[in-house]
């Protein structure tokens, strides 16, 4: 009788434990001051309100529910910040805080198991890599060598629309060579993608493998914020995500196994070091706090090739989009190129900073068309109050530069092209000024932005400078279409098509 009693009692105390840790538990979480945002529906949240462009979604949401707004994407919460002032909470006052990413399928199919500096999680691994960027592939003594590598790929881009002048082309595909071709140059060695014999991928199909890496890491993934139908992969991107990251992995071995066959023939004392030898150098060090796997050097090769080609080439494009439908820009443009360079020679890197019309032209093509219109997501590593609402540890956390780029309490007619807006303004891209972001900024930026910028603007100020350029087929100005498509970064719907005229003499393009 006594044990049933004890059990009795024992059943009974545990019992109201556990009701009175659940009520606690709903108690609290009634006292959350949680941000505004929609009704979430049953296990999809409130995905019926995303359509095929979500940062443009978003922001009319955030219309509704202000500048810091909560939404439930499936069964994820998620918070979106969509001004200056949330930004800088995100990204600077509690950088470290929202510093790590969520798990993804692109993370884990596209980067190695989250083995690239873009996806990996905040901690040991990801800060080594970062330093590693900043101290070893990024410094600004590594890109000044390897300047001459730009200056001869864009003699070559130059020399090519020279060939084409008076004929139709599609203007990425020049901008994209460009931009591979130097970026292929400084991280792999040489030109792997030239098409040549032995070539494991053509241009072309590379390209088009960029794209593709861009697109998935973008999109969202039903499976991701629905775990338990994860399985079912409806929108069929994982199985795409598979495909591409067996053909990414076929081409970095291929150049890992060449470059380890050349430094056993040199003995490592190769002189013209590339940046996947230093990735080499690097992981051999017995110093590193975490040791880097073959398949972290294929993941941070993976990144640099693709972040060096993606938003450079884009970039350039939607400017000379946007100058196709302003031609008073144009002009003053060319006004400042004649007056400081001359009609005797192209523009060269370190002309730069004399031309601050064209630098306003690059800010303001940035600052409508961003590279990433929602920057790549973070997660809240621990419960927080940020500008007095709590967020809770699992928060994906977006921030919106799409809608802080069009603020009109900060941009006057934010949906017009004016580069003159920058013209005497202190604003650059450099991740200090939350009302321009197009690569982020704090623990996340993108660590090769010094590079991009270098590569966007003077392959942008040569076009302008050494080329007349009109649309086919006496194409209005107003009729040329302006649509993107969503993903990690939002290149044209349709890839710009033009005619370009020589403005100086081809015998000035021989050398730079």
């Amino acid at each position: 009788m006594e044990e049933n009693q004890i059990l009795s009692i024992s059943i009974f105390v545990t019992l109201t434990l556990v009701t009175l840790h659940i009520l606690k538990k709903v108690f609290q979480q009634k006292k959350l001051n949680l941000p505004p945002g929609p009704k979430p529906w049953p296990v999809i949240g409130n995905l019926n309100l995303i359509g095929p462009l979500p940062h443009r979604s978003i922001h009319d949401l955030s219309l509704q529910h202000g500048p810091i707004m909560q939404l439930k994407l499936g069964s994820i919460p998620v918070v979106v910040g969509s001004s200056a002032a949330a930004a800088k909470l995100f990204l600077k006052t509690m950088d470290l805080t929202f510093a790590s990413r969520p798990k993804t399928s692109a993370g884990k199919y596209t980067t190695y198991n989250y083995s690239d500096i873009t996806w990996s999680p905040y901690g040991p691994y990801w800060r080594q890599a970062r330093k590693m960027c900043l101290m070893e592939l990024f410094s600004a003594r590594r890109l000044e060598s390897y300047e001459y590598i730009r200056a001869e790929e864009m003699s070559s881009l130059l020399r090519e629309i020279f060939g084409l002048s008076g004929r139709e082309f599609l203007l990425k595909d020049c901008l994209s060579t460009v931009s591979l071709n130097v970026i292929s140059r400084m991280v792999l060695g040489r030109r792997y993608l030239d098409g040549g014999d032995g070539a494991v991928v053509s241009p072309e199909e590379f390209k088009k493998m960029l794209d593709e890496l861009f697109l998935l890491n973008g999109v969202l993934n039903i499976g991701d914020l629905i775990p338990y139908i994860n399985f079912l992969d409806l929108q069929g991107y994982v199985k795409r995500m598979k495909v591409l990251s067996k053909k990414f992995d076929r081409f970095l071995e291929h150049v890992l196994g060449e470059h380890e066959a050349q430094r056993r023939a040199t003995g490592g004392g190769n002189a013209s070091r590339d940046m996947v030898d230093v990735l080499l150098e690097v992981a051999e060090d017995p110093g590193l706090e975490v040791k880097i796997e073959r398949d972290g050097i294929k993941a941070f090769t993976q990144d640099l090739l693709a972040g060096g080609t993606e938003s450079s080439a884009m970039t350039v494009e939607w400017a000379m989009s946007e100058l196709m439908k302003a031609p008073g820009v144009i002009k003053k443009a060319r006004e400042e190129l004649d007056r400081v360079i001359g009609q005797n020679r192209w523009v060269k890197e370190d002309d730069m900073p004399s031309l601050p019309y064209v630098d306003a032209i690059v800010k303001e093509t940035m600052r409508l068309h961003p590279v990433a219109p929602m920057l790549a997501p973070r997660i809240a590593r621990e419960d927080c109050m940020v500008d007095g609402y709590d967020i809770k540890k699992g928060t994906h956390v977006f921030v919106n530069t799409w809608t802080i780029q069009r603020d009109p309490s900060i941009w006057e007619n934010p949906n017009v092209f004016n580069p003159d807006r920058f013209v005497g303004k202190n604003i650059d891209v450099k991740g200090q000024d939350f009302e321009l972001l197009p690569f982020g900024s704090g623990r996340r930026m993108c660590p090769g932005y010094a590079l991009g910028l270098k590569v966007i603007q003077s392959s942008f100020a040569n076009l302008l400078h050494g080329f007349n350029w009109r649309l086919p087929d006496n194409m209005k100005p107003a009729d040329l279409n302006m649509e993107e498509i969503f993903g990690l970064s939002t290149p044209r719907k349709f890839p710009l098509v033009v005619l370009a005229d020589p403005r100086l003499p081809l015998n000035l393009y021989n050398s730079m």
